[in-house]
């Protein structure tokens, strides 16, 4: 989270290419693609470069600072919510987002995209509300106005600290952290530490916020045994918004079977081929319903020849000689 005392216009960098070319390369080498982080990074970087088709829809980054004040004075939940998707330039997007990247694979190849989804949701809340009950706190009993309670900031940095802290609270070995080897489960602390001492002006409150709903996070998730009910929410809306791609597939695929002219060859012998196919008992060949000649060896499906769904039994009949079989094959394609 980038932290201003009041509005300030965005920088520009030119290192959105190389944000670019890093997530291609990340996602050309995965066999499964993690769809819940492609959506973030591409959220972000489209809230940051603000298209002409999206410009009308997207409010200016003036509206959605974060500032504990106008949150609570005004009851703002678009301040709450968006103020995390939007970056002051674009190393405070790149850097962030290449954060996301790595985060974001590793965690939601582990668990699915359905809880990992979940989880960012949560922990988006749970840090921005951690930092609001933080800056709330040291206005009431400290006094601390301008410091924290008026501070403008934005940035995804609160989510990724509290990701962090997710990612690493099983690890039992060390990492280095800006060139400091710490235990890598308290890697965030010291970059929380190492951050605020290389830029002074980074979000103190919002980064302890998100380290702070990380470990909340973990406790509570540790300590309830059941269904967790953001993914179930995340799940039906999934199901409800894919349900037309689900149905067409299912209708084309259907059609597809009902019409093929071709068959496949099978091993199971219990006689269920699909709807309106027969199977040849020489070469255990699906052919459709409308043919009376097995297309793979030629053998006739008369006098029992093959099973087929519609008689709902299979008929007996002897299988031919190998050098039959081959002959008749030999005969069929030549």
């Amino acid at each position: 989270m980038a932290n201003f005392g009041e509005g300030r216009r965005r920088g520009t960098g030119g290192m959105l290419p190389l944000l670019a070319i890093s997530t291609v390369a990340e996602y050309y080498r995965l066999p499964w693609k993690p769809p819940v982080t492609a959506g973030l990074l591409a959220a972000n970087t489209l809230v940051y470069l603000r298209p002409a088709f999206l410009d009308p829809l997207i409010p200016h980054i003036s509206e959605v600072w974060f500032n504990p004040n106008l949150i609570l004075k005004h009851k703002d939940l678009k301040r709450f919510f968006l103020s995390a998707l939007y970056h002051l330039n674009e190393p405070h997007l790149v850097y962030n987002m290449m954060s996301l990247l790595w985060k974001g694979i590793k965690l939601e190849t582990s668990m699915g995209s359905t809880q990992f989804a979940s989880m960012v949701f949560t922990l988006l809340g749970m840090s921005q509300g951690v930092t609001l009950l933080l800056a709330k706190s040291l206005h009431v009993f400290f006094d601390y106005r301008r410091a924290y309670y008026h501070e403008y900031s934005v940035g995804f940095s609160g989510v990724l600290f509290a990701l962090k802290v997710v990612l690493n609270s099983q690890a039992e070995d060390y990492t280095s952290v800006y060139g400091v080897l710490v235990p890598t489960k308290y890697a965030a602390w010291a970059e929380l530490v190492l951050v605020q001492m290389f830029v002074p002006r980074a979000s103190f409150l919002g980064h302890l916020g998100g380290i702070l709903a990380g470990i909340l996070y973990m406790k509570m998730k540790s300590s309830y045994s059941g269904s967790d009910p953001v993914a179930m929410v995340v799940r039906g809306v999934t199901r409800a918004v894919t349900w037309p791609l689900r149905f067409l597939n299912s209708m084309v695929g259907s059609r597809r079977r009902r019409i093929t002219g071709r068959g496949r060859v099978g091993r199971n012998h219990n006689g269920i081929a699909g709807p309106g196919i027969w199977r040849c008992q020489s070469c255990t060949f699906d052919n459709s319903g409308w043919e009376s000649v097995c297309e793979m060896c030629g053998s006739g499906r008369g006098r029992g020849n093959g099973w087929s769904v519609n008689q709902g039994q299979a008929h007996s009949s002897s299988d031919l000689p190998l050098d039959e079989l081959r002959r008749r094959r030999v005969e069929r394609f030549s």
